[in-house]
């Protein structure tokens, strides 16, 4: 009992955290997640798998929010919607297929791309 809810305030924690970067840059909520559903024992497949089927709520409502609150166009993200459908469908497909240590290798250089622009911009 006591480590179930252990893991509960932990996934609160990691939630909260996910929901606040996302709304904030946009689906960095999957840079938190990722790492700490991998620290939980899950492997880096299921992980990847699991932040999405987490994030994908969150944009959803920061992309509401952005609507109503007239900071986002709709129309401006439509031209991407297309290709970025093809290019989910396309990744969910090939994942499973993709070794753990390799997966881990294009997130770390994903990741150190990320923080690489932010610092030279």
């Amino acid at each position: 009992m006591k480590n179930r809810f252990k893991n509960i305030s932990r996934g609160s924690c990691v939630g909260f955290i996910a929901g606040l970067l996302n709304g904030l840059l946009g689906a960095g909520g999957g840079m938190v997640i990722v790492p700490m559903l991998e620290k939980s024992g899950l492997k880096p497949a299921n992980a990847h798998a699991t932040s999405i089927a987490v994030v994908v709520p969150l944009c959803m409502l920061s992309a509401a929010l952005y609507m109503f609150g007239k900071s986002l166009n709709f129309y401006d993200a439509l031209p991407f919607l297309p290709a970025g459908l093809i290019g989910a469908f396309i990744g969910a497909k090939v994942l499973p297929h993709i070794p753990d240590n390799i997966l881990r290798r294009i997130f770390g250089a994903f990741m150190l791309y990320a923080a690489w622009r932010l610092l030279w911009r």
